[in-house]
């Protein structure tokens, strides 16, 4: 699912850029003296986007400027909680481990999170695992997407997990907890010939 969104992001943002380069280009070509063609919206360097004509046609409509005005201001809102959501760190670059001397140590967030899919990985039943850690340092928290293999059983590969790679990494950390959210699922496989 996140391949997903990251592929829609760069294709939304490659169509806006596409968009904005090509708009702001034609603007800056017909304000250089470039002949236009006849159906675009900008013929002249002393063109405007919305003539006086056009903003006096609508000032009859009280509701006309009131809803303009909103809509942009939505659009705004939208793209600055867009930039927040991509600025925002959803994985933990490192991980605080109590080394007992009331100093303690930084582990890198990425290395825990491979420990972790290796000794999920590792396990009876398990084909592939991802591994991520998520929020703060001092209690970082593990999802975990494991495939499992055909003949593996789901209670079984969960407590497996839990019991092994989630308390080792758990313990090797010194952490008093590390809760995990573990998502499930099969490898896709031919059905078996019973005969």
């Amino acid at each position: 699912m996140n391949g997903v969104l990251r592929t829609v992001n760069r294709i939304v943002l490659g169509l806006l850029g596409l968009v904005l380069v090509l708009g702001g280009g034609s603007v800056l070509a017909v304000g250089l003296g470039v002949k236009p063609p006849s159906w675009w919206i900008h013929d002249g360097k002393d063109d405007v986007l919305l003539s006086v004509a056009d903003r006096n046609r609508w000032r009859d409509d009280g509701w006309w400027w009131p809803t303009v005005i909103a809509v942009l201001g939505v659009l705004v809102l939208l793209a600055l909680w867009w930039l927040v959501a991509q600025l925002r760190r959803r994985r933990l670059a490192e991980v605080l481990v109590d080394t007992g001397d009331g100093e303690g140590a930084l582990l890198r967030g990425r290395a825990l999170e491979g420990v972790l899919a290796g000794g999920a990985e590792a396990l009876d039943g398990v084909e592939r695992a991802g591994v991520r850690l998520t929020g703060r340092r001092s209690t970082p928290q593990a999802r975990v997407a494991l495939t499992l293999q055909p003949h593996a059983a789901p209670g079984e590969a969960l407590h497996l997990l839990s019991e092994d790679a989630l308390a080792q990494a758990r313990d090797s950390a010194g952490l008093a907890e590390l809760p995990a959210e573990v998502r499930l699922r099969a490898v896709k496989h031919r059905a078996e010939r019973v005969s």
